[in-house]
């Protein structure tokens, strides 16, 4: 396969070593807008478009959606790093582009791949639909949660009255991504795995709030209707901590004969100075599910997917 690469930077560098250890040669690199028109010049040539399979695009963020849209309208695949776009108008814009034309749109939420969070996913929802007051069937297994039709009854009983979760994502100072604030840089993740668990049209926006400078926010979520209607969710981005931290904790309330529950999981692995050590795992992932997309496999997934990715940055308030 042959792809195109515009941002070659940290995550560029990382999405290319490991798309080219699955056979896929470059054959064009753009890491500033010069580089970009070399290549755009020579796909607009008639007939150029279709030597390309995907193209992956890990530039600032403020530049997602001009790159993705430009490949979109001469229907090439995109592999684009988050956010998919800083507001929501133009994320849901790129969504609705590449599925009238049925192209290929993926956005590198990795987190949602990562193999700890994947278990954590899986034991959670088991344990919720163990606890749901109404007994219901809970969500099909893998993919991204759809509403089944269950949800609060006639009274406006909530199932899920007192399950509770917390989203904790701190990070030391860095330069990346400083061209978006820290609900556009950090908050999407957490987000985007809340959402695999809970469908985006159950779920509100109670409170946002973010610092003056952009590098601290919180953000609380309420399930209000659906079949895990009563539980809720906080969320704290940090992007200037004094650490660095990746955690969900779960406050189950006592419900009938089940005791109480608390416990935290951290998404993360630790250098010994206590910084963050990459977890490749989640990026061989997203890989390998963006390649199982270009081969017409998960196809109603991956636009399930990138959804997601669009309703993450209306959730963070992109608009």
């Amino acid at each position: 396969m042959k792809a195109i690469l515009v941002g070659n930077g940290t995550m560029g560098g990382r999405h290319r070593g490991r798309f080219e250890t699955c056979g896929v040669s470059f054959v064009g690199v753009a890491d500033n807008d010069s580089e970009f028109e070399q290549i755009a010049d020579k796909l607009n040539t008639a007939g150029n478009a279709k030597t390309v399979d995907f193209a992956v695009i890990a530039s600032p963020a403020t530049t997602h959606y001009r790159y993705t849209k430009y490949f979109l309208e001469r229907r090439i695949p995109v592999f684009v790093e988050k956010p998919l776009a800083t507001t929501a108008e133009q994320a849901q814009e790129l969504v609705d582009m590449a599925a009238a034309s049925g192209t290929v749109l993926f956005v590198a939420q990795s987190e949602c791949f990562n193999p700890i969070f994947l278990n954590f996913r899986k034991h959670f929802l088991a344990e919720l639909n163990e606890r749901r007051a109404d007994g219901g069937a809970g969500f099909a297994a893998g993919g991204i949660a759809a509403t089944d039709g269950h949800g609060c009854d006639t009274a406006g009983n909530e199932p899920c009255r007192g399950v509770h979760l917390e989203f904790r994502r701190e990070h030391r100072y860095s330069s990346r991504c400083r061209d978006v604030n820290v609900m556009l840089d950090l908050l999407v993740h957490d987000l985007s795995m809340f959402l695999t668990m809970f469908p985006y049209g159950d779920v509100r926006v109670k409170s946002r709030n973010e610092s003056p400078d952009g590098n601290y926010a919180q953000a609380k979520l309420k399930v209000v209707s659906g079949p895990f209607a009563g539980a809720s969710a906080d969320f704290v981005v940090d992007r200037e901590s004094a650490a660095d931290l990746r955690n969900i904790t779960v406050n189950f309330a006592r419900n009938g004969e089940l005791p109480s529950s608390n416990y935290t999981v951290s998404l993360a692995r630790y250098t010994p100075e206590g910084e963050i050590a990459h977890v490749p795992d989640s990026l061989d992932n997203e890989h390998r599910f963006f390649l199982k997309l270009l081969a017409g496999a998960c196809t109603d997934w991956g636009r399930r997917a990138a959804q997601n990715a669009a309703d993450c940055v209306r959730m963070c308030g992109g608009g």
